[in-house]
């Protein structure tokens, strides 16, 4: 194990092509482990290592006084040291619960699928930097994912501090890819392609999609809608619970009504679109998407690209922003113009600009009806073959 006189000189000047401790000559116990991105500061206590943070995040001076002061305090030494297995564990019972859904879904699965088969058996302290970045580096061929698995291990070892450990492995890391929020807004031609094949697939995917399509409204949200949610007198549609946690109630003009009239009601059931158990909603979206882009070639399309296209057609109609705003159940009063919901109205009153919000569903409804009558249906070949896939 080489030693040095750490300083920041000689910190500077310190290279690793591989994976290298030098261990301080002043301070006992007390180093930097050398790698070829970073430097980490590490003390050496009761044959464990310990990370003390990232250089030059941590000054040498700050490293130096944090490795003295757990040399003195006994505590940091009895100090319970679980594996990663365990706190994911504790982690998975105590703190996904708090989450939404489809957030809980998405952090389990990445912490199970990139770092626990690898850092399970390790113990917290010894995480290291560069044993984060072998793991999300290698996803950077797929940017979203190598993104979204460093968010979910940062959000993971944030909660383990100061439960289990002093500071973070994650300190000083970037994200080894920049997040990229999706702009992709489906044009009319390629509208009219998707609403000619989804008539053709029929219940339950295409009559999803297609309500997708007229309203802007989430995906799982559509997929959850129950008789009881519809108003079929006043034409509106009410959902109890949203992902913004409010109550939200929008109109539907004769093209979404005319969707409900096809769909079968069942008496074992108020879905409109019910699984297998009839207990729970329809969520077969993964395959049944694959399946149907092979009957309808377009460029890369995600099903949430449609909710941007029906708000972006409607900014493109002269619709109001901030009635887009409200079809498409975004938290309000962020805005403070004249006419615009303040903070206060979108506590207080639910149903504001119902009017509007129905006029625009009707020149959205027009703009689509004037777009599929002047193109031919799906040629019969076609719609058999796309019906086949989905089936």
């Amino acid at each position: 194990m080489p030693s040095i006189a750490l300083t920041d000189l000689s910190l500077r000047s310190l290279k690793a092509e591989v994976r290298a401790d030098y261990w301080d000559t002043k301070t006992p116990s007390f180093g930097v482990r050398v790698g070829k991105r970073t430097k980490t500061f590490i003390a050496k206590l009761n044959n464990r290592r310990i990370t003390i943070g990232a250089y030059p995040l941590i000054s040498l001076q700050d490293a130096r006084r944090r490795a003295l002061g757990l040399k003195s305090d006994k505590r940091t030494g009895l100090r319970r040291s679980l594996s990663f297995k365990q706190a994911h564990a504790q982690f998975v019972a105590i703190h996904v619960p708090t989450l939404k859904p489809s957030t809980q879904k998405q952090i389990k699965r990445n912490l199970e699928r990139h770092f626990l088969p690898t850092l399970g058996s390790k113990k917290l302290d010894n995480i290291e930097h560069q044993d984060i970045t072998d793991i999300t580096d290698a996803l950077v061929p797929t940017p979203s994912q190598a993104w979204h698995a460093f968010k979910d291990i940062r959000t993971f070892f944030k909660w383990c501090v100061p439960r289990y450990i002093k500071h973070s492995p994650m300190e000083g890391l970037k994200s080894p890819t920049k997040y990229t929020p999706r702009k992709r807004v489906l044009t009319y031609d390629e509208l009219l392609s998707v609403w000619q094949h989804l008539t053709a697939v029929g219940y339950p995917f295409g009559d999803i999609l297609q309500l997708l399509i007229l309203t802007g409204q989430r995906r799982s949200e559509i997929a959850s809608l129950r008789w009881e949610y519809i108003n079929e007198v006043e034409r509106t549609i009410t959902l109890p619970e949203t992902k913004n946690q409010t109550e939200h109630t929008f109109p539907y003009g004769d093209m979404v009504a005319a969707i409900f009239d096809r769909i079968p009601r069942r008496n074992s059931t108020s879905l409109l679109f019910p699984g297998r158990d009839d207990a729970t909603p329809w969520g077969g979206f993964g395959k049944s998407k694959w399946e149907f882009n092979k009957g309808c070639e377009l460029a890369p399309w995600q099903i949430l690209d449609l909710r941007r296209t029906f708000g972006t057609k409607l900014a493109e109609l002269k619709v109001p922003p901030h009635i887009v705003e409200r079809l498409l159940n975004h938290k309000l009063g962020s805005l403070q113009t004249a006419g615009v919901i303040t903070a206060v109205a979108s506590v207080y009153n639910r149903a504001l600009y119902v009017p509007e919000m129905r006029e625009a569903i009707q020149v959205w409804e027009t703009r689509l009806e004037a777009l599929f009558q002047s193109s031919p249906p799906l040629i019969p070949s076609a719609a058999i073959e796309v019906a086949a896939l989905v089936s």
